[in-house]
């Protein structure tokens, strides 16, 4: 058994998975989670979490109000949706009852949660698999693909070394020197799939098998990838691919893109976009600090992202109930290309 304490702040379809697996090799698992209900399942009978089709049922400590937590904790993994942050960190920084704070969110929030526990408690990290939120007391995981970690200043310290060691209970790990590019590397994949499989409705499979759902995925991804190179970022492979291999800029990238397309989906074709999941349960998305974070750093770069600009108002009339996820998107999306 690992010698840690990690208390997971969000039991949702990332966080939830993660303690259940977590559950019974590291020390102690903590599980801080607002919905009472989710909380209540998990206390028992039991977390019910399908694996790849594995069904098991986990019994785990979880606490809907921060007040009934002890500490210290050696990790709090966060991986609440952007608009909960301030509402769920503050106290536990308040009380002092995390040593170190790892963002395992989607978006760029990095800046606002270390702007929240401090800068120097943070490690930087991104998920690629993928998991379903299906309600109070039950997740299922979708798709089996790493972690990858990061501390800002590119060094490696013995809390990533044990923080790669905590969550390697749950899936591989990849350290690397880099987390910013990395970050923006999985922000190419949220912008792109989980932004285009949101609006769409679709999983990201199904998304690259639509002609129309593939080009449109593709423009997203150069319009990311172009704001990551005016950034004078050096992007990281994700999802098995490198980024750059995922550009068309002519009919000569085809077959690489093609190929880079076929190992992708390997990874993550199964993969229904957190957004979606929000949208169909009435919930606000994260779009403005993805699909939206393109868009502002394109501005502040002068590189024009059209299709991100669109996604992103699409989603807003969406969460408003203005209009529906479906196909008839693609059409519309692909003539900003």
């Amino acid at each position: 058994m690992i010698d840690a304490s990690v208390l997971v702040v969000g039991g949702g379809a990332i966080g939830g998975v993660t303690a259940a697996k977590m559950e019974g090799a590291v020390r102690r698992v903590a599980v801080l989670d607002a919905d009472e209900e989710h909380v209540r399942q998990m206390r028992g009978p039991g977390l019910i979490v399908d694996v790849l089709g594995e069904e098991r049922r986990v019994e785990l400590e979880a606490h809907a109000d921060p007040a009934g937590l002890d500490g210290p904790f050696d990790f709090a993994l966060v991986t609440l949706k952007a608009p909960h942050l301030e509402a769920a960190l503050r106290p536990l920084v308040e009380r002092g009852l995390v040593r170190t704070y790892v963002s395992l969110c989607n978006g760029l929030v990095q800046e606002r949660i270390a702007g929240i526990v401090g800068e120097g408690s943070l490690i930087w990290g991104t998920v690629e698999w993928g998991s379903t939120n299906l309600g109070p007391g039950r997740l299922a995981q979708t798709t089996s693909a790493p972690f990858v970690l990061g501390e800002p200043d590119g060094e490696t310290r013995d809390r990533t070394s044990l923080l790669a060691e905590v969550l390697g209970t749950v899936e591989d790990v990849r350290l690397t020197e880099n987390i910013l590019g990395q970050v923006w590397s999985k922000l190419l994949v949220n912008s792109s799939l989980s932004g285009l499989g949101a609006v769409s409705g679709l999983l990201y499979r199904e998304v690259m098998d639509d002609p129309d759902g593939r080009e449109v995925a593709l423009a997203l991804w150069r319009e990311g990838h172009d704001v990551g190179m005016a950034q004078k970022l050096t992007l990281e492979k994700v999802l098995g691919v490198e980024a750059g291999s995922l550009v068309v800029r002519g009919p000569e990238d085809r077959e690489r893109v093609d190929g880079a397309i076929e190992v992708a989906m390997g990874y993550a074709g199964a993969t229904k976009a957190s957004m979606l999941q929000d949208l169909e349960r009435g919930l606000k998305t994260e779009v403005d600090v993805i699909n939206g974070a393109v868009v502002d750093v394109g501005r502040e770069y002068d590189v024009e992202t059209p299709v991100n600009a669109r996604v992103v108002e699409l989603m807003h009339a969406m969460e408003r109930g203005e209009r529906s996820p479906g196909r008839d998107v693609f059409g519309e999306l692909r003539r900003l290309t």
